[in-house]
């Protein structure tokens, strides 16, 4: 997914710059200052997403998005902004969503995760649409990378070393052979963040790495309980998701 940032302030830009890095795997392809020159460069090039400032020179954030919700492949417009008064006309040029300054992270990577899962979903592209790929062998899923939070310090890790990950309130707890990490999002916006082939949501609160998993115990009220390599940890299985659970693992 490829996103350009509209921005006239160079902390803002390349703070805003780190956080879909950090959060996102959307490429950001170009950035600008001008409204104009967004205009002139969108009628020549393509993009799927377009984090854009209000106030910028030339031609401000809300009449560029005007001009840009009459073209015919309409990129996903993100509005950043200091001010709350323009949300009501933001949204009735529908944004995708309207961020404001200064940035919270705890606003952002969820915002970042349900954009992505959007574009997956309204390009029909689904990585679970293979599903004879044996995800003991799904080498692209096992090497790609995140970034994963570990108080201050982001740490980057192949989405492989992720064994299960855990709702907690408003966090999701993620779980390595080696450490614990908090990301500031829902178990639902951190799943999408996955590569689907690997992961499977067995439970409301749980989503495990199938690759992981070394013993499949039935549990009571005809569900299981899952085992881990490495790890001491029990995930349940929940009797809504036995089916399609027995389906990914190839169970009769």
């Amino acid at each position: 997914m490829k996103a350009i940032i509209v921005e006239d302030e160079q902390l803002a830009r390349e703070e805003l710059e780190f956080l879909i890095h950090t959060y996102s795997s959307i490429e950001i392809t170009n950035c600008f200052e001008d409204g104009l020159d967004v205009l002139k460069f969108l009628q020549e090039n393509e993009t799927d997403a377009i984090f854009l400032d209000i106030n910028i020179p030339s031609l401000d954030g809300i009449l560029l998005a005007s001009n840009i919700s009459k073209f015919k492949r309409k990129p996903y417009i993100i509005f950043t902004t200091a001010y709350k008064e323009h949300a009501a006309k933001a949204f009735e040029l529908e944004a995708f969503d309207y961020i404001l300054k200064p940035y919270d992270e705890k606003r952002i990577a969820p915002m970042l995760a349900k954009l992505e899962a959007t574009f997956l979903r309204d390009h029909g592209i689904s990585e679970r649409s293979d599903e004879t790929t044996d995800v003991h062998n799904d080498t692209t899923s096992r090497t790609q990378r995140i970034n994963l939070r570990n108080n201050e310090k982001i740490i980057v890790k192949k989405v492989d070393d992720i064994y299960y990950a855990e709702a907690s309130e408003k966090v999701t707890l993620v779980y390595t052979n080696d450490a614990k990490y908090t990301m500031p999002m829902s178990l639902s916006e951190f799943q999408a963040m996955l590569p689907q082939k690997l992961f499977f949501r067995c439970h409301r609160s749980y989503t495990v790495n199938l690759s992981k998993i070394r013993e499949i115990v039935p549990w009571f009220n005809q569900t299981y309980v899952v085992r881990l390599h490495d790890l001491k940890a029990e995930i349940p299985v929940s009797r809504s998701n036995i089916k399609e659970f027995k389906e990914r693992m190839h169970l009769g």
